[in-house]
């Protein structure tokens, strides 16, 4: 029997067939020491076969993945945590005020997706809480991000405007992420009614958000075959199994950039001839990504992935 994982609360998983019949499910035990170094082996999105039993259903096999979004295990230094399997795009929550998501931890979620070949859209939300002065800011940051191609939505979820969000998420399978506090689960309550996910007041002393959502879950897109599948917020998002070398691959404007440079195997932090550095030097290239950029290249000395960006 095959279905698709559409909730994970740590140990168990509930299992959708195509029928529409829901199984409570376990991972079988031997099935951990397959070489899956991952703290949680199955995925929601994940494709699975399972084998129902008189009080439990057992997970015995995992089909092929299209893609998978991962981040570092926040306690095991050499081990993965997948956020999602199987999704035809990324939504990434940011806010520019209360609390303000850092460009570095965009920059980090865009890189790794370009990794896995995920299309991701910036969803600024709690519009309604920016000043003048912070209307310019996002004008200035939007501007930035559509002009290497990604597509970003500003929006207010408390006053439901999201119509133009909506249109972008029928008919795909989408991971929600973003650090906590960013208004996701009110987003989602906003696109889809009923399932009153979580919310909390941001933490008056570092404006910060407290988590809410404790688990990943998918849930289905009213009138549309589109699911969105919501994650818990993360405070850091570190890339996993990435080579330094291959960083710049993943920043669309330096890696094109970069098949100008003098040398191959440049690294665009010193050598002579580096196109990358040029156009940093001519304001062709933001300063803030050239910084996530070196950020990620540092990834492997320097433990970032236990920081909060």
């Amino acid at each position: 029997m095959t279905g698709t994982v559409i909730r994970n609360t740590g140990s168990w998983y509930v299992v959708r067939t195509g029928d529409g019949q829901l199984f409570n499910c376990k991972v079988k035990g031997n099935f951990r020491l397959k070489g899956i170094r991952s703290t949680n082996p199955v995925a929601v999105g994940d494709v699975v076969d399972i084998s129902p039993g008189a009080d439990t259903a057992f997970i015995t096999a995992i089909h092929d993945r299209r893609n998978y979004v991962i981040r570092k295990a926040s306690n095991l230094s050499k081990q993965s945590h997948i956020i999602a399997a199987n999704v035809d795009q990324a939504v990434l929550v940011v806010t520019l005020r209360h609390p303000e998501t850092n460009t570095t931890f965009i920059d980090r979620f865009l890189a790794s997706a370009e990794a896995y070949r995920i299309p991701v859209l910036l969803v600024f939300n709690k519009v309604d809480l920016l000043d003048k002065d912070g209307m310019q800011q996002l004008n200035d940051i939007s501007r930035l991000y559509q002009g290497l191609g990604y597509a970003c939505f500003a929006v207010s979820a408390i006053h439901s405007q999201l119509s133009t969000l909506h249109e972008a998420l029928k008919g795909k399978t989408t991971l929600f992420s973003g650090n906590s506090g960013v208004g996701k689960s009110t987003l989602l309550n906003a696109l889809i009614p009923g399932i009153e996910a979580k919310t909390a007041e941001i933490s008056a002393s570092h404006d910060t958000g407290m988590h809410t959502t404790t688990f990943s879950e998918m849930y289905d897109l009213p009138d549309t075959t589109g699911a969105i599948i919501d994650t818990p917020g993360i405070k850091g998002f570190g890339t996993f199994d990435i080579e330094p070398e291959e960083v710049s691959h993943y920043f669309r404007e330096i890696f094109t950039l970069s098949r100008s440079c003098r040398f191959g195997n440049c690294t665009h932090t010193h050598e002579p001839g580096c196109a990358v550095l040029a156009a940093l030097e001519q304001g062709r290239i933001a300063a803030s990504r050239y910084q996530s950029y070196l950020s990620m290249m540092q990834d492997k000395d320097d433990g970032k992935y236990r920081a909060a960006f």
